[in-house]
């Protein structure tokens, strides 16, 4: 009988924990920073394709172009040459280190870089000027405002 009990208590006890955990995990969620960060994942990858395409499609063609149409992609140093068989097919996969795809990798991490560092230099621009604006003046008082009223009626009757 006292099992009984005790199993029905942990039952009860382990129905209350994954309650809490529950709302625990509602109120991580429902912050503001969580969502802030999910967003900023989401448009980072976002912002890393396009830099991936940049970087590809229009930084390395004229680089190519002016080391006489170089591939950087493909540049790499073999360590170990493919082994093919008599029939074609390939008995050992080539052995290397792909460098050029590192400079590839570089290069777009250097633009990623220096996007980031305009984003973050324009916003503190913005940031700047909004500090310089002047305050806008206090609003008078009712007591002032009466007064106001008053010295404007005796310039008017002078």
């Amino acid at each position: 009988m006292s099992l009984d009990l005790d199993v029905k208590k942990l039952e009860q006890e382990a129905v209350k924990t994954s309650l809490g955990l529950v709302h625990e995990f509602k109120e991580f969620i429902s912050r503001g920073n969580v969502i802030d960060l999910a967003v900023g994942v989401i448009i980072g990858g976002a912002f890393g394709q396009i830099t991936t395409s940049l970087v590809k499609d229009v930084v390395m063609p004229p680089i190519g172009y002016f080391t006489s149409g170089l591939d950087f992609s493909s540049i790499k140093y073999v360590l170990q040459p493919a082994v093919i068989g008599p029939d074609a097919k390939v008995l050992k996969p080539e052995v290397a280190i792909g460098y050029g795809i590192f400079f590839n990798t570089l290069i777009n991490f250097l633009i990623v870089s220096f996007v980031i560092f305009w984003v973050v230099k324009s916003v503190n621009i913005l940031k700047r000027h909004e500090a310089e604006k002047p305050a806008d003046p206090p609003v008078p008082s009712p007591q002032e405002k009466l007064l106001i009223e008053i010295r404007d009626l005796l310039a008017r009757e002078k």
